[in-house]
């Protein structure tokens, strides 16, 4: 059945078109059966596993979609799917080797430890080897395996004090930066206003689907609004090999996704006119001088690639953008999709600074690491062999200075005891 999907912010509203009654939610078996048509080889082994009214430890950032319900496949992967109660889509999959993995990675990566160790370890450093162990002059006072933790975390322990400390900046402690999305006057000003709807006829939607089939047949619209007139967005059929490289960039909303694959838009006031591929360059110029019409534009330029503030290692972010610079106190730079008439990124002087405290120290997203493959990969690795050795050469001097702890201990018992 044909539905509306409103999107608010965050929250999400489904209508269906055929009786303009809403979604009020699925039940199990309509879920399940939902289930079982996208994945009709493991239609016998599915089961119903949960409602959730509250995310679990794989949906923390699709809460969105709340309540999800949680079915099993029954597959030799483990593999979940999630299916959103206000949507009625499938918002979320996970296997046993993606859960398993995640404790090891991105699960442990969000407890932080104390660095204070970074501090002594330079302040007990001797350049001029003033130290004495046995007969042999030593940068360092320690010996064995604490030797080895010493020089480690001199090399590595500056990496790892600026990744923590990035790390605490993904927190954003007092809310120092400014959002990279655009603001709402922005946004509204990009688009003329808010959503005109009584444009939108049936008769309109259809002739708009007739001008879009002569290309690729649609299978889904999204109506946006550009300088107060609403237009259609339809994307070809992907593969599925492009829709698994596929990513969104607003993470709030995840559908209809912005793939880097085939599209065309329709006026939805004048579908006559027929389909074209993106808004005219002076055009959507003008919806930029517009959206920050208090501020003069500094310049203007296509971007054909990525720049190092607008970028995405996996290609799936739109081009080309319009980068448009302005002359406000802030240095606000927006980017404007010409494909779909939206703002899709904001930069101002303090983002761009978090840019590199953030994504530059603890993603190592540098542009001449992260366009360079396999270089990106041996950085890390060597870091992360530092990052083992760093943490692990502390490991058996602390078990050797527990058992001598535990030793003195139970002596002391045992000396009570023989005394009483």
């Amino acid at each position: 059945r044909p539905v509306y999907r409103f999107a608010h912010g965050t929250i999400w509203t489904t209508v269906f078109a055929d009786n303009a009654q809403l979604l009020r939610g699925l039940s199990r078996d309509e879920a399940i059966g939902l289930v079982r048509r996208l994945v009709p080889e493991h239609a016998s082994t599915t089961r119903y596993d949960a409602y959730l009214t509250d995310a679990d430890q794989w949906t923390l950032q699709t809460r969105a979609f709340l309540p999800m319900h949680r079915i099993a496949l029954g597959d030799s992967e483990g593999t979940y799917l999630y299916v959103s109660d206000l949507t009625g889509e499938r918002v979320m999959k996970t296997t046993r080797s993606g859960r398993r993995w995640a404790y090891f990675g991105p699960v442990l990566h969000w407890f932080y430890f104390t660095f204070s160790g970074l501090v002594w370890g330079i302040w007990s450093y001797s350049p001029t080897g003033r130290y004495r162990l046995g007969a042999v002059r030593s940068h360092s006072p320690f010996a064995g395996l604490m030797r080895w933790h010493h020089y480690a975390g001199l090399i590595f322990g500056f990496t790892t004090f600026t990744w923590i400390l990035s790390g605490c900046l993904s927190l954003d402690p007092w809310s120092w930066h400014p959002s990279t999305s655009p603001t709402q006057q922005q946004r509204e000003a990009v688009a003329g206003g808010t959503l005109q709807l009584d444009q939108l006829t049936t008769a309109r939607l259809r002739e708009g689907v007739a001008a879009i089939a002569s290309s690729f047949t649609p299978k889904e619209l999204e109506v946006v609004q550009f300088q107060g007139e609403p237009f259609l967005v339809a994307y070809r059929d992907p593969s599925s090999d492009q829709v698994g490289e596929s990513a969104n960039s607003d993470r709030s909303i995840l559908v209809p996704p912005v793939l880097s694959i085939d599209h065309r838009l329709v006026s939805a006031v004048a579908p006559e006119d027929g389909a074209f591929r993106q808004f005219d360059d002076s055009v959507v110029l003008a919806a930029a001088r517009a959206a920050m019409s208090e501020t003069t534009v500094r310049d203007a330029v296509l971007l054909q690639d990525y720049d190092t503030y607008y970028y995405d290692r996996n290609g799936v972010r739109p081009l080309p953008v319009l980068r448009v610079r302005y002359n406000d106190p802030p240095r606000t730079w927006l980017y404007l999709d010409p494909q779909r008439g939206v703002i899709v990124h904001k930069e101002e002087r303090l983002s761009r600074i978090n840019r590199w405290l953030y994504h530059g120290l603890h993603n190592l997203d540098f542009p001449f690491l992260y366009y360079r493959r396999p270089l990106w990969d041996l950085v890390v690795i060597v870091l992360s062999l530092g990052g083992i050795l760093l943490s692990g050469s502390t490991m058996v001097p602390a078990w050797r200075r527990l058992r001598w702890h535990m030793r003195r201990l139970k002596n002391s018992i045992y000396s009570s005891d023989a005394a009483g």
